[in-house]
């Protein structure tokens, strides 16, 4: 026999061999109770349920079976055509969905925030022809902008499915988890369970809500000066120090040499990293 022929036969046991040890690594890692497999499918759940607050068409499985795609292709890419960067393309085609879906539903839920106040007096006005909230609510859903008519028809649709009021405005909470949204409907839930003047509670917590968002835009608006002052005054160090050696290139000279130098840089690149911090910390307000 040949060497040829010999080299041949073992490359076609080579490439049976590969393919049967992929195939059998695939079997492995599509079992249900493998590690990747349920990391797969908790994914898939997560990108599921990101879609579905942020009313959005489309399955996490597709969403999923894309990025896996672009992971392999890029992956081989990179490897294949040596070209490192291409790890960076791959580490975006498995973070960006996910970061994306993240920023809708922040976008989304800072909409219905600033719908509250809308939601909150229409429904008082409705509860003053309809007695029955939930009628209130049917009848003021329709003319509610979006995002908040999507939310409020959620509720609707957990209302005829059995669900009663309470359980689907807590469900509406727990859904948007916002402090804003969740101080409107416990106001509205406190006034359905104690059975008092319910749309003069609704007004008065439309007020109070106004008045919270209009406090919060002037602690943004103080806060965001005070920032903007604390990057300038972080960088002012460095275009002094800029400065002082464009003048003279020596000027630093002694500071760069020896121990007493270094241990005085040192000191003071503590110090500027501790009042950044420190200013930091200060202006992070909790609203």
């Amino acid at each position: 026999m040949s060497a040829s022929l010999i080299a041949q036969v073992l490359a076609a046991l080579g490439a049976l061999l590969v393919v049967l040890g992929l195939g059998a690594l695939a079997q492995v890692l599509l079992r249900p109770e493998s590690w990747p497999r349920q990391r797969y499918l908790a994914h898939v759940a997560a990108l599921d349920r990101q879609l579905r607050l942020c009313f959005l068409p489309g399955r996490g499985r597709r969403i999923a079976a894309l990025q896996l795609a672009a992971l392999s292709l890029t992956a081989l890419a990179a490897v294949a055509l040596e070209r490192p960067w291409l790890w960076l393309a791959a580490g975006l085609a498995v973070l960006l969905p996910g970061r994306w879906l993240a920023r809708r539903r922040r976008k989304h839920v800072a909409q219905v925030e600033a719908q509250l106040d809308t939601f909150i007096v229409g429904l008082a006005n409705a509860l003053k022809a309809v007695p029955s909230p939930a009628a209130a609510l049917a009848h003021l859903a329709p003319v509610l902008p979006l995002p908040m008519r999507l939310e409020v028809e959620r509720a609707l649709g957990e209302l005829r499915v059995g669900s009663t009021l309470e359980q689907a405005l807590i469900n509406m909470a727990a859904r948007l988890d916002s402090a804003d949204v969740e101080s409107a409907l416990s106001a509205l839930l406190v006034g359905l369970q104690s059975g008092g003047d319910l749309p003069q509670v609704l007004e008065s917590g439309a007020a109070t809500l106004r008045e919270m968002h209009r406090l919060e835009g002037v602690v943004r608006s103080k806060t965001s000066e005070a920032r903007a002052q604390l990057w300038v005054l972080g960088g002012f160090p460095y275009v002094l120090a800029f400065g002082f050696h464009a003048v003279d290139p020596y000027y630093f000279t002694p500071l760069q040499s020896g121990v007493l130098g270094a241990l005085i840089l040192t000191v003071a690149g503590c110090l500027w990293l501790s009042a950044v911090l420190a200013a930091r910390r200060i202006l992070k307000v909790d609203i």
